[in-house]
């Protein structure tokens, strides 16, 4: 019982508050002010052009893949954690989160933009972590008193 609790605390140590998160399409029609101004265009824009509407707004890889971040992205199939360098004309340079002295170097073309994700904090699993370690303190507590 014991080596289980312990790999249990070893394990929660080691968990990560951080994560990869692929940041979401802003939907301009989400709002419900813009919502009747959006009806309002898009009849129009449809006796004008039916496929407007239907096209969704490119993504910038430049702009998403800005210099100093920490992302993951899958290039060619494979899936990289990389800290952006800098653009090189069409061409991103990257190094491997935990390797700096590795330089990988991408096209755009090569770069899935709908995969990109950044490494942000996570607040439900620190949440989670937090409670759990409240409560083996709490438990902690207990097992000494008793």
């Amino acid at each position: 019982m014991r080596k289980n609790l312990y790999f249990i605390i070893i394990l929660f140590s080691l968990t990560s508050c951080y994560t990869y998160q692929v940041k979401k399409q802003v939907d301009p029609a989400a709002d419900s002010k813009q919502n009747t101004a959006a009806q309002m265009k898009s009849t129009t824009a449809a006796s004008q052009s039916p496929n407007a509407q239907q096209m969704p707004a490119p993504v910038n890889i430049q702009e998403k893949l800005a210099s100093g971040k920490n992302v993951r992205i899958e290039a060619d199939g494979k899936s990289y954690k990389v800290i952006v360098d800098k653009w090189e004309s069409d061409s991103l340079v990257a190094h491997p989160v935990h390797n700096p002295n590795k330089i990988l170097k991408f096209h755009k073309n090569q770069i899935n933009a709908e995969k990109i994700a950044e490494k942000r904090f996570s607040q439900p699993i620190a949440d989670i972590l937090t409670v759990t370690a409240y409560a083996a303190i709490g438990v902690g507590i207990y097992l000494l008193v008793r």
